[in-house]
């Protein structure tokens, strides 16, 4: 009588039928289907001619029509092709045999290193935390850059951009960051880069003992727009997870621009009208909600810092993604282009970068040494074009007769060889005996 009951049991939980769509359109990016009940996020997996499944996420609808989007390039799709819900329940499991591992947005490993295991289960979505409940920044974070530890000091927690046009090194400086930061854990996203410069990434900027600690998920340009979303999504989700553990993390996204227009690409084919430069209003409500999944959690043990690449075309700090992150940030990074002509690496324009959190996390004698450097060099600026003529006369004004003195020390202090180490406390000592 038991056997049977059990039997019974078993029975019942077998589903009687599999609801099932119907492909109807394929536009563009979207595919229409038709039959089955579907919610937006659900993801699907949809029959190609040849029998095989492509994996794809339900976008919107209209009326009786779900869009969806496939994850990967869709070939051999057929009107009335097969539609079908995936399980509700496939989610991955993490822990630290993740780490030194590189990933696609799905979270399938692309290293072929085998497979991943882990013992939680990964979150669909980067998680959020309560305002109320989130820890604050007040520990200072050492990212090993002598012009951030320096003049721009950065706190765990804290999530800064890094602003500048193409070709002025903010790829060569976000590498120097990954290997020089002190955290348990790095997490990587790189969204829309050419396939070239993330091969590169790994062997050169990370290394084998970069690679060691990190975790790096990759969706290049030639990848859909849909999976360089999930691929910054994941990352977040990721960090999150190390973060909760009560680790320190660092998470690295390059570029938060490329997020940005992958989310264009989305809305537009949805139908929804452009509005500035082309974007969408959705993108730039979407676009602090992922910002918001950063920084620290709930727990005190753990941070979770986050450095954003952030591309600003034809060198316009106005531009709209530009101008919206430095709105959402706690703090911008703004490599000038003069500075990279010049030779001088890195690009840092220190007169117009900020870190909000400075005043949190450094003593008022480490402010007052910033702010007397960043003086000198915005004196120095105004003079500069002077010296070469030989129009400046000094005497009329001795503090700017002092920063023209000392700018080549100030210079120096401000380079940053590309293997170069440069700790916190050796970059202040430099900082308070230069201004001394």
């Amino acid at each position: 009588m038991i056997s049977a009951a059990l039997r019974r049991l078993e029975l019942g939980t077998v589903p009687v039928a599999t609801p099932t769509g119907r492909l109807v359109g394929a536009s563009g990016l979207l595919l229409e289907s038709i039959g089955c009940s579907l919610h937006t996020g659900q993801r699907c997996h949809v029959e190609t001619a040849s029998g095989e499944w492509i994996e794809a996420q339900v976008v919107g609808f209209r009326e009786d029509v779900s869009y969806l989007m496939p994850f990967k390039k869709a070939e051999g799709l057929s009107t009335g092709a097969r539609v079908l819900p995936a399980p509700e329940n496939n989610r991955l499991m993490i822990g630290p045999s993740w780490l030194g591992r590189i990933v696609n947005g799905l979270g399938e490993p692309i290293d072929s290193l085998g497979p991943l295991t882990g013992e939680h289960p990964l979150a669909s979505k980067p998680p959020r935390v309560h305002p109320l409940r989130k820890q604050p920044v007040v520990d200072t974070l050492d990212v090993g850059v002598r012009a951030i530890n320096g003049v721009l000091t950065l706190g765990r927690g804290q999530r800064v951009g890094l602003m500048a046009g193409s070709g002025v090194g903010k790829s060569v400086l976000l590498g120097l960051i990954t290997r020089q930061t002190v955290a348990d854990v790095v997490v990587v996203s790189l969204i829309g880069e050419r396939s070239r410069e993330v091969r590169e990434f790994i062997e050169r900027s990370l290394g084998p003992e970069g690679l060691a600690r990190a975790v790096v998920v990759v969706a290049p340009a030639d990848e859909s727009p849909l999976m360089r979303l999930r691929a910054t999504e994941l990352g977040h989700t990721i960090a999150a997870h190390f973060r909760d553990q009560g680790q320190h993390v660092l998470l690295l996204v390059d570029s938060l621009t490329r997020y940005a227009m992958a989310r264009r690409e989305v809305a537009l084919a949805l139908g929804e009208p452009p509005a500035t430069r082309g974007y969408p209003p959705s993108v730039f409500s979407l676009l602090p909600q992922l910002v918001e999944s950063a920084g620290n959690g709930e727990h005190p043990e753990g941070s979770m810092s986050a450095i954003y690449t952030v591309l600003a075309e034809g060198d316009d700090q106005q531009d709209p993604v530009v101008d919206t992150a430095r709105a959402i940030l706690d703090g911008h990074i703004v490599l000038s282009r003069e500075l990279a002509e010049r030779g001088h690496y890195p690009a840092i324009d220190i007169s117009a970068s900020v870190s909000r959190c400075m005043s949190q996390v450094t003593s008022q004698g480490h402010q007052r040494a910033a702010q007397q450097l960043k003086d000198m060099a915005a004196r120095y600026a105004q003079v500069r074009e002077l010296l070469p003529l030989g129009a400046y006369v000094a005497g009329a004004d001795p503090a700017t007769d002092r920063a023209v003195a000392l700018y080549p020390r100030i210079e120096a202090f401000l380079h940053q060889g590309v293997n170069e180490a440069a700790p916190l406390a050796g970059s202040l000592q430099q900082l308070e005996g230069l201004m001394a």
